[in-house]
């Protein structure tokens, strides 16, 4: 497994923006695909994007779709999503995982961190 933790989250006013970063450790990250998931209270997990292990697939949810970026830097073994125009409907805490499939369910990602509060105030 992967161990993932995750940074740059914090209170925001709606329009702003926020980078989250998501620094692993142990087995070869560059071979896994990376994803961001986020958590509001009350709601189930959601996918938000993921990036498979050469950086040529990235996939979006909708809701953040030309909104946020997901990137990453294999040599420093740390993946991002940049959060641009952000709204109250963002907030939530952020997940970074891992998975050694190309998928955006959450049950195909074997390494989860411990996740990053986002709040979007309006």
């Amino acid at each position: 497994q992967v161990q993932l933790v995750e940074s740059g989250g914090g209170l925001v006013q709606a329009g702003g923006s926020l980078r989250l970063s998501c620094a692993a450790s142990g087995r070869i990250f560059s071979r896994y695909t990376m994803g961001w998931f986020r958590q509001a209270p009350g709601k189930e997990r959601e996918f938000v994007a993921i990036m498979d292990w050469s950086g040529g697939s990235r996939y979006y949810a909708d809701s953040v779709k030309d909104r946020f970026t997901i990137s990453r830097d294999n040599a420093k073994n740390t993946v991002y999503l940049q959060m641009n125009t952000l709204k109250p409907e963002d907030t939530a805490v952020y997940y970074c995982a891992a998975s050694r499939s190309t998928s955006i369910r959450p049950t195909d990602f074997d390494s989860w961190g411990q996740g990053t509060q986002v709040t979007v105030s309006s």
